[in-house]
């Protein structure tokens, strides 16, 4: 991309709109091309000034950020960060968001909206600058597709995933293809602590296994997907009969808390040869050294390839690193997953073939 950033910021907050565009003013490589009230200014500016990114509030009059964000995506298919608040109500609806292609979020307090000053702008313009290199798709509808029959076995394999920016839209397209009674799968995304409880549950709405947030000592059982809660402690698998998910509170790793690199490491230590690792998009290379650590132990690994990835981080960087058996575009790795799992010959095939 040549010359700065361009960003249209959509909120119908004066203040909220002040102070996005103040953050972001201390960005050299980014210029704030425009401030819209509500989505009908918001529609023309995008033709006029035709921004790289916008900042998306949830809640505007005439027609919410959803609901704009469905017409972007559908229409004129460009990288958007939602801007909302971290309660109950903004967490359904920035999952929603991200469901529907937004590429990330950025948090807004409730109240003492002027500390964002303080404590926001790096943040924010990490997320837009990443925003920005995104690979942005048109909408499409996730629908379900089977693709193993009601006599499928998931045999004795471990699934375990990792995810960051974009993880939200590629774990549901991914789960969507899994059936009732899919391998154990255990998932690291990148979320802060007020979203695990709800993408989980939303997940399980979705999808046709049961998706938690993990607790401490769960026992993993097929059918069941074990998602690591957000911001507070790392998910690993542990022990060597009955294998359970432990919780460690450790400090982060990669940084993150929970890290992918943590999940990987234990599954490759706790399962061997039964893991399947997955890495999906997200930014960063949080994951590359424990999928290593997977495909060293005999686990099959897969990553996502770049043309599918909405940022190509830390599947690339597991993928340099040697720790990648294949990759795939995001719709057929849920398939290969359960083509592994019916066939454990095919990981030996994966590393016949020196990698």
């Amino acid at each position: 991309m040549s010359g700065p950033i361009r960003v249209l910021i959509v909120d119908d907050s004066p203040t909220i709109r002040h102070i996005l565009a103040s953050l972001l003013a201390n960005a050299p490589d980014m210029e704030v091309v425009g401030e819209a009230p509500e989505p009908a200014i918001a529609r023309q500016m995008i033709k006029d000034l035709n921004p790289d990114v916008i900042t998306l509030d949830v809640e505007m009059p005439n027609m919410n950020g959803l609901e704009f964000l469905e017409r972007i995506m559908r229409l004129r298919p460009m990288p958007v960060v939602m801007v909302s608040t971290l309660t109950q109500k903004g967490t359904e609806v920035t999952l929603a968001a991200l469901e529907l292609g937004a590429v990330d979020y950025f948090p807004k307090p409730t109240e003492n909206v002027a500390a964002l000053l303080e404590t926001g702008g790096d943040e924010l313009v990490a997320k837009v600058r990443a925003a920005a290199k995104a690979r942005v798709r048109p909408l499409r509808k996730v629908e379900a597709a089977p693709v193993v029959g009601p006599d499928f076995d998931p045999g004795d394999s471990i699934v375990a995933v990792g995810s960051s920016t974009g993880g939200v839209e590629a774990l549901l397209r991914l789960l969507s293809v899994f059936p009732a009674n899919c391998p154990p799968t255990v998932i690291t995304q990148h979320m802060p602590p007020h979203f695990t409880t709800s993408f989980a549950a939303r997940l399980s709405r979705l999808c046709q296994p049961e998706v938690k947030e993990a607790t401490d000592g769960d026992v993993l059982r097929p059918g069941h997907v074990y998602l690591a809660p957000g911001g507070v402690a790392h998910l690993e698998v542990t022990g060597r009969g009955a294998q359970r998910c432990r919780l460690n509170p450790a400090p982060a790793v990669s940084g993150h808390r929970p890290s992918v690199d943590m999940l990987f490491r234990s599954v490759a230590a706790a399962c061997g040869p039964r893991g399947i690792g997955v890495i999906l998009t997200g930014m960063g290379s949080d994951g590359a050294a424990g999928l290593l650590e997977m495909h060293k132990a005999g686990a099959a690994t897969i990553g996502q390839d770049e043309n599918s990835s909405l940022i190509y981080g830390m599947p690339k960087a597991a993928f340099e690193r040697g720790a990648v058996d294949v990759q795939l575009p995001l719709d057929q790795i849920g398939p290969e997953i359960l083509r592994l799992c019916a066939n454990s010959h095919r990981k030996e095939a994966y590393h016949a073939r020196g990698r």
